[in-house]
């Protein structure tokens, strides 16, 4: 189980910490700072399986801190499929 953990622990840190290459790639590419949707994305994907860990670990300091970050994660995914649901509305109606 120990083994197990660890592996989860490794492979959730390499997700979260890949949002910021990808973050950082998308701003070179344009020449600006920018964050992708694939950001938000794997800060989902990487601060859920970082809460899961967390929970097995028994860890009160890194559950909360991983649960609060992974409703802000998952509340910006909401907001800007809002915006995207509104422009496509917008567009439809002209």
């Amino acid at each position: 189980m120990e083994k197990g953990l660890l592996a989860l622990g490794f492979i959730a840190q390499g997700l979260f910490s890949a949002r910021f290459l990808v973050q950082w790639i998308a701003s070179e590419r344009v020449g600006k700072s920018v964050v992708p949707l694939s950001f938000w994305f794997l800060s989902v994907a990487g601060g859920g399986l970082l809460l899961v860990y967390a929970i097995l670990r028994r860890d009160p300091v890194f559950i909360v801190g991983q649960a609060g970050g992974l409703l802000i994660y998952i509340r910006n995914v909401c907001l800007i499929y809002k915006e995207r649901f509104a422009k496509r509305e917008s567009a439809d109606e002209e």
